[in-house]
């Protein structure tokens, strides 16, 4: 059974930074590849950010730009999501995602295992 468990969520002003964490187990972290999502209500579940097994590959979605970085430790089975120059729209619950299909995709039902999620909330 893979688990995933996100933290370092939080409450920040505009334009500062934040770092998510995803931890995994139940699995070989360095068969997935790793992605980010966020969700605010009454939207769908929106790509932020995805990286490959060997973490040679990296995705952004366009908003988040120059802003966010995807990163990852195969040694500790964690995948990171700096987050810098925030902004109020990037206000939602951030959930990390793994899957083994190397296949890279912003299509979040394409991707096999989910965490929690973690709050993540940006004031004007």
């Amino acid at each position: 059974q893979v688990q995933l468990v996100e933290s370092g969520g939080g409450s920040v002003q505009a334009g500062g930074s934040l770092r998510l964490s995803c931890t995994t187990s139940g699995g070989t972290f360095s068969d997935f590849r790793m992605g980010w999502f966020r969700h605010v209500p009454g939207k769908e579940r929106e790509f932020v950010a995805a990286i490959s097994s060997s973490g040679g590959s990296i995705y952004y979605a366009v908003p988040v730009q120059g802003r966010f970085a995807v990163s990852r430790d195969n040694a500790k089975n964690t995948v990171y999501l700096q987050m810098n120059s925030l902004k109020p729209d990037d206000t939602a619950v951030y959930y990390c995602a793994a899957d083994e299909d190397p296949a890279a995709t912003t299509n979040p039902t394409l991707w096999d295992y989910w965490g929690q999620g973690t709050q993540v909330t940006v004031a004007s």
